[in-house]
């Protein structure tokens, strides 16, 4: 099947907002080549569950297509036209399952050495897309905050090495109370600020009492999807000619339903919960990873105005079998281990912040839990410097945030 034969009834199986936004630009849809649409489907059969930032972003990306005229179409789609495809894929219903389309078609190029030609067709597309979109203006400066070392008694070595040149270390910081002001300050800025899903509280543990306004996603909230997960990943592992890629495809098409998660539940946020998941590499048995996956996905889909995130102590490496399987029910944590994974995972956390808008007027805190070591990064602060002046996590909130 061809774009040029779409209709309004194939998409009936599609959530509604979703079917609601495909059928109103299938003109655009049916003049487009088939190696690019199904691309475009995979993220709209999804839109009823999608953060507000990416349906703003798809919503635009929609109405910037069909302000094209044919032949403006005809000359960006130029690169993506010559892309040859099998009649397998043509005959694959990538309607309705285009991200299962995507793969096998990924598969396809590379097998054909089609591949760089349509990475760089992709390339200048995400580049057009980019540049023609407006600078979005957000209500107030980003703040990521990073605790790590949940758990670490002493440390002799050098923390936040490589955040150290963009921002001013504290040394002396009083460490009393500072889970409780740094949230009280997450809290602040989501009752002056209520966007949905714009302040974010992730914990590599157990988490803090923390308020409602803010959205939580936690490591050990998710205990019992994560012991579903693994039961079905053993029980497909166990099947005869099961590989990575079949095993993949499988989890790729899960839902909250098929890991026993509350059907009453935020449907968005449980979405994004199972893909942290299903497409995480460790996030299922490892809490840093956990943790600094989710704060990844939290930036690059929700892109919140606040970001909390706290490490707590993993697991220590053992044979996979025995991770997947969760053989010991009481495993052996390691916590200097996790400091260090912590410490790469701010830095990480940061980076991702600033490829967000408003980049430039962001601030970042992290703090060694527990301790007197902290380092903040702001417009109003120096680079490369060491402060030996007391001040408490309060304090250094607000001389990050001014």
């Amino acid at each position: 099947m061809q774009p040029r034969d779409l209709k309004p009834e194939l998409f009936a199986g599609y959530p509604p907002e979703a079917r609601k936004l495909v059928t109103a630009h299938l003109d655009l849809l049916r003049e487009l080549p088939l190696s690019f649409v199904p691309s475009l489907l995979r993220e709209a059969i999804d839109y009823d569950y999608r953060f507000p930032a990416e349906r703003v972003a798809l919503d635009r990306e929609f109405a910037g297509l069909s302000a094209l005229s044919p032949a403006q179409i005809s000359q960006r789609f130029q690169a993506f036209a010559q892309i040859s495809l099998s009649s397998n894929l043509e005959e694959f219903d990538w309607i309705n399952l285009p991200a299962q389309f995507v793969e096998q078609q990924s598969a396809y190029l590379w097998s054909t050495h089609q591949l760089d030609a349509f990475r760089k067709a992709a390339t200048d597309y995400g580049a057009q897309v980019e540049a023609a979109a407006s600078p979005e203006t957000i209500p107030v400066s980003r703040l990521g905050i990073a605790v790590i070392g949940q758990g670490v008694t002493s440390y002799d070595g050098n923390l936040f090495r490589n955040l150290r040149p963009h921002g001013t270390y504290f040394s002396r910081v009083n460490p009393d109370r500072g889970l409780n002001l740094l949230l009280a300050g997450v809290e602040a800025r989501a009752q002056s600020h209520p966007i949905p899903y714009g302040h974010w509280y992730v914990d590599g543990g157990k988490p803090e009492s923390h308020s409602s306004s803010v959205t939580c996603v936690s490591y050990s909230g998710l205990e019992s999807t994560r012991a579903a997960l693994l039961k079905k990943m053993q029980a497909e592992i166990a099947r005869p000619g099961m590989g990575p890629e079949e095993l993949r495809t499988i989890m790729a098409r899960l839902v909250p339903a098929d890991l026993g998660m509350d059907k009453a539940g935020d449907a968005v946020l449980d979405r994004f919960q199972v893909k942290l998941l299903t497409e995480g590499s460790g996030t299922q048995i490892f809490s840093t990873t956990f943790a600094q996956w989710t704060a990844r996905e939290a930036l690059r889909r929700a892109q919140p105005l606040t970001l909390m995130v706290r490490f707590a102590p993993r697991q220590r490496q053992r044979p996979m079998n025995e991770l997947l399987s969760n053989a010991k029910g009481n495993p052996e944590m390691d916590p200097v281990g996790s400091l260090i994974d912590g410490d790469m995972g701010a830095w990480y956390h940061w980076i991702n912040q600033q490829r967000l808008s408003g980049s430039a007027r962001s601030s970042f805190l992290v703090w060694f839990e527990g301790h007197s070591q902290a380092l903040a990064i702001s417009p109003g602060l120096p680079k490369g410097t060491e402060s030996s002046t007391e001040k408490n996590l309060g304090d250094l909130l607000s001389l990050a945030t001014t």
